[in-house]
């Protein structure tokens, strides 16, 4: 009998048993940081198509946000976080995406061309946006929900049955 095993009696030491729980500071970190990048991701999406950002980078940022709830708290954390399934999600976005891109070729006859918006709001007074936002916003879509259903697969338990 090693040593090792004479010194613990055979039974298992308390810090064996606290490696699989996960880390009460990173869970708290992770959980005042989440909202914080989800506001950052936002915002780099709305100034993403005047300036270096938009959908694909805001998408990436609310990914990592997933990523890190997911090592602070384990898969059921991942999927409390984003309450609608991520199918939907990348469905939605590809359809904007999608829908915006064709809109060009409707209207004028090329595709992807970028047309300017203007509405005014009683509370906000007059909005100006162009369609490549919506563009940006179907990017955002799909890059979410591609990647989060990746880190849905990823994160499952491997079943008994899998490889035979």
């Amino acid at each position: 009998m090693s040593e090792w095993t004479e010194q613990t009696n055979g039974s298992t030491s308390d810090l064996d048993q606290e490696i699989g729980r996960p880390s009460m500071v990173l869970d708290v970190v992770v959980r005042a940081e989440f909202h914080a990048l989800l506001v950052a991701s936002l915002w780099l999406l709305f100034v993403g198509h005047n300036l270096p950002g938009g959908g694909f980078v805001g998408g990436l940022v609310v990914v990592a946000a997933f990523g890190l709830r997911l090592a602070a708290g384990g898969s059921a954390e991942l999927l409390k976080s984003l309450r609608i399934r991520s199918e939907v999600v990348l469905s939605l976005g590809l359809l904007v995406a999608t829908g915006t891109a064709l809109l060009g070729l409707v209207n004028d006859g090329t595709l992807l061309q970028s047309r300017e918006l203007h509405v005014t709001l009683p509370w906000l007074g007059e909005i100006a946006t162009s369609s490549a936002f919506f563009f940006d916003l179907g990017v955002y879509l799909v890059v979410v929900g591609s990647f989060h259903w990746l880190l849905e697969v990823f994160s499952e338990p491997e079943s008994e049955g899998d490889f035979e």
